[in-house]
């Protein structure tokens, strides 16, 4: 990814500006994208629209959840809301 849009997309978020936005579900992860964000391509957001080949990115992005999902276990004395934050269920 361009890292001048990645560092546009934190500013906006630290500076509150995707505050209220409206925003898509990632069907992997959970996490609540913002549809649009001043001067970033609006496919950017959506990681999935950024690959040629969608099927390999749902694979990918499965793997790497379920390693997310296994790193975590190792971390029992969380609460049920940090517990439940991570990537959805397959």
């Amino acid at each position: 990814m361009n890292l001048s849009y990645t560092r546009k997309m934190v500013k906006a978020a630290l500076e509150g500006e995707l505050d209220g936005a409206s925003t898509v579900t990632d069907p992997i992860f959970g996490l609540h994208i913002p549809v649009e964000c001043e001067d970033i391509p609006a496919e950017v957001l959506k990681p999935w629209e950024t690959w040629d080949d969608r099927k390999a990115y749902d694979e990918t992005a499965h793997q790497l959840a379920d390693k997310f999902k296994a790193n975590f276990k190792k971390f029992t004395q969380v609460s049920d809301a940090i517990r439940t934050a991570g990537p959805l269920e397959k």
